[in-house]
């Protein structure tokens, strides 16, 4: 049968209401007429498909207006044009404790907003080189940086780094808050592109460097200048311009006046990026040498503090815009401050002291960064990093516990000699196999660096980093005595995971908001496996109980552990009680031996005289079991002339011994047991010895 649509190609559309192809003759009686209608004429498939994209296509462009112009309302109203392109003032930040009371309030060290156009290439390069490298090619974002930063967070598996461009930054400075919650990104990216329809690049750049944050309180690229240089930042060298730029990765931890090798060491990232632009001549950056600075003294401030000035650059981040004076609370304890301060006070002018105290789930509530403030501001807590003696030991113990060990599980406390390194116990003295609750609660070099052997240093450095150890650490036999250096900080939200029940803690001095779903995906908790958590438990009560940390028993259940490291260089004593964890640190700046200092003794007794005040329990007696290492509660030596003098304090009175002196071997290091000396340490470097 001939097919009437055969030599067109296209086929009868079927009609939705009916049987029948449109277009074919219908029946006879059809259409009420009883007549035969003549066959119409075909609609081509292809045209009546092409009809249909462009309805949908019209759709789509009416639905992209529409939300276009909402989100043109939506910036008219929360980011008017006039308020971008106002230069921003930092705001006076008032920090309040967690009851809503003063402490400390902080202006901002400003000065007038710079013009690109004015300023020598080499110092706004810099700033693309190491920022935006893309900067002039892109229009508000980076494709190219968000998937580079993508794929570094999927590698490290979390949060590490994010793809905003230098509009972006301006859009946040200006609009928005630090928070990584997806609307807040969102928003970040139609502020920048907002702000790329209204200025030009150069303009974007130029309220990009007036407003910047550098560190030291100092907002802007002119003041910035004038504070670190005392000079206009158009006299700029190239050296120094790399520094300036260097600090937008950190600027608080950057900061020259503070870090000057870290700032530098980022000031020769910063010339090889400028180089690898284009923007310097190999030669140039090869002869750009460090920066050399001529600070200028920053203002007094109202209330200046450890905790102010550690949590300062967070504040202010989290005030967001800078138009008015505001007000942040943070996590202190204005009275468990005080508390810390008066405990402090009896290191005296002898030495420094730092105290951190934390709740197990990261809330600093008392920091004390050193024996006066008033003398730099430096802060021992958090920035100093110290070897940790044995509270180090604790990740030893957790490293032989993921592997199976009980802490009635056995080991020798027996000299022993690694490639010709002998680590010894404080006291040299020796218990044969003693269980791992024993060897704990001594304090046992030999038994530490024993376990280390048998689970491998690897395992030991995994358990510091679970628990939140990020300070660099140096995996060899050496590492369970506590040789890497680690700040304070650290070792305490390293205790309170063990607290918690969870890890890692996230210190911070600011209460932390509901997580957005980014922090959802990216970042969780993770809990100790099996019974790990009540054998930690158990051997920290053991070594209060009956070990090193007598002087910190208390009439409630307490958890910790005492650290001293050769040569009585730095004694800590890191424990928990009543749901706070506090640490204490006593050492010298210079690093010179302290005779007669040990964890067990002075920071133990600091951590008790604290306690008793924040949480209101009681001291207990401090008689120590015979079974003690004897220079876990004080021990000191000197020596004078050819003699070697040592003084041990006991429960049952002061002892002074006298031997000839005689250089220890190389061979042997600088061997020592027990928790408070470390005398293990290799190449000089330290140990623990916990007394």
């Amino acid at each position: 049968m001939h097919d009437p649509y055969s030599e067109s190609g296209d086929r009868p559309i079927v009609d939705p209401f009916g049987d029948h192809p449109r277009g074919a003759p219908l029946p006879a009686g059809g259409m009420g007429s009883g007549g035969a209608v003549p066959p119409v004429a075909p609609v081509p498939r292809r045209s009546r498909w092409r009809w249909f994209r462009w309805r949908r296509l019209r759709w789509a462009i009416a639905a992209l207006l529409l939300l276009f112009m909402l989100a043109v309302a939506w910036l008219a109203v929360t980011a008017p044009l006039s308020k971008s392109l106002q230069p921003i003032a930092p705001p006076s930040i008032t920090l309040l404790d967690s009851n809503g009371r003063i402490f400390a309030r902080r202006g901002a060290i400003v000065d007038r907003p710079v013009d690109v156009k004015a300023l020598p290439p080499h110092v706004w390069q810099a700033f693309v080189a190491i920022e935006d490298r893309r900067f002039y090619q892109h229009m508000a974002i980076d494709p190219h940086g968000i998937a580079r930063a993508a794929w570094h967070n999927l590698r490290a598996g979390h949060v590490r780094e994010g793809g905003s461009t230098i509009t972006q930054q301006l859009s946040k400075l200006v609009f928005l808050n630090a928070d990584r919650t997806a609307g807040r990104k969102i928003r970040e990216v139609m502020v920048a592109f907002w702000l790329e329809a209204w200025l030009s690049k150069d303009q974007i750049l130029s309220r990009y460097l007036s407003n910047v944050y550098f560190g030291d309180n100092v907002y802007g690229l002119r003041a910035a200048a004038h504070h670190y240089f005392g000079k206009r930042p158009e006299d700029l060298s190239i050296g120094e311009s790399a520094l300036l730029a260097g600090l937008m990765k950190a600027p608080s931890k950057l900061a020259p006046s503070t870090n000057l090798a870290g700032a530098q060491a980022r000031q020769a990232l910063v010339v090889g990026a400028m180089a690898d632009a284009g923007f310097l001549s190999p030669q140039q950056a090869r002869a750009t040498g460090p920066a050399r600075l001529h600070l200028r003294p920053v203002p007094a401030e109202i209330g200046g503090s450890y905790f102010a000035d550690w949590i300062l650059p967070a504040a202010r981040d989290q005030a967001g815009s800078g138009y008015e004076e505001q007000s942040v609370k943070t996590t202190l304890d204005s009275r468990m401050q005080r508390a810390a301060e008066a405990a402090a006070a009896q290191v005296g002018d002898r030495a420094q002291v730092a105290i951190v105290a934390m709740k197990p789930d990261g809330r600093v509530v008392a920091m004390v960064g050193g024996s006066h403030y008033e003398d730099g501001g430096f802060n021992r807590a958090t920035q100093a990093r110290r070897q940790p003696g044995s509270t180090f030991k604790l990740f030893v113990y957790l490293a032989a516990l993921r592997a199976g060990m009980t802490p009635d599980s056995k080991i020798d406390d027996a000299p022993i000699t690694i490639n010709g390194w002998s680590p010894a116990n404080a006291d040299r003295h020796y218990a044969g196999m003693i269980t791992l609750r024993q060897a704990f609660a001594r304090s046992s070099n030999v038994a530490a660096v024993r376990l280390t052997q048998q689970v491998g240093p690897d395992a030991v450095a995994r358990a510091a980093r679970d628990l939140g150890i990020a300070s660099p650490l140096t995996v060899d036999a050496s590492l369970p005595l506590g040789t890497s250096g680690v700040t304070l900080l650290e070792l305490t939200r390293a205790y309170a995971a063990v607290a918690a029940n969870a890890y890692p803690v996230l210190p911070h001095g600011l209460p932390v908001p509901p997580p957005g779903w980014i922090d959802r995906f990216w970042d969780h908790q993770s809990h100790f496996a099996g019974r790990q958590h009540d054998e930690l438990l158990d051997l920290l009560s053991a070594t209060v109980k009956q070990g090193t940390a007598k002087a910190a028993a208390l009439d409630t259940q307490v958890f910790g552990k005492t650290g001293t490291t050769q040569d009585n260089r730095d004694a800590l004593f890191v424990g928990f009680a009543d749901g706070l964890v506090t640490a204490v640190w006593i050492g010298r700046d210079d690093n010179k031996p302290i005779p007669g200092m040990a964890g067990g003794g002075l920071p133990a007794r600091i951590w008790r005289s604290f306690m008793v005040q924040a949480t209101g329990a009681h001291p207990l007696g401090q008689k120590l079991p015979a079974a003690v290492d004897p220079d876990a509660f004080a021990h000191g030596s000197f020596t004078l002339g050819n003699m070697d003098f040592g003084v041990d304090l006991g429960t049952d009175g002061l002892h002074v011994s006298t031997t000839p002196h005689a250089p220890a071997a190389p061979s042997e290091g600088d061997g020592d047991h027990g928790d408070d000396g470390d005398h293990g340490g290799r190449d000089g470097g330290g140990g623990n010895d916990d007394g």
